[in-house]
């Protein structure tokens, strides 16, 4: 298993956290999504690893942006 960290702006609430865990667990080979709403952390476990740009498009089609 393959796990990554990243950050994501702009949630604020239970709603968004559903937004990007959806939209993150939708990329392929992705078995869990964990969203820290304080930190905005996203912790991605894959079974492979996973490319930045395919979190990227994923966290902007839920409508916020990826840090850094």
């Amino acid at each position: 298993m393959n796990e990554s960290v990243h950050t994501v702006n702009g949630m604020t609430c239970g709603h968004c956290v559903s937004s990007v865990t959806e939209e993150v667990g939708r990329i392929s080979g992705v078995s869990d999504v964990r969203v820290d709403l304080p930190t905005g952390r996203v912790t991605i476990t894959s079974t492979a690893p996973v490319a930045l740009a395919d979190v990227r498009a994923a966290v902007t089609e839920a409508g916020y942006e990826l840090a850094g």
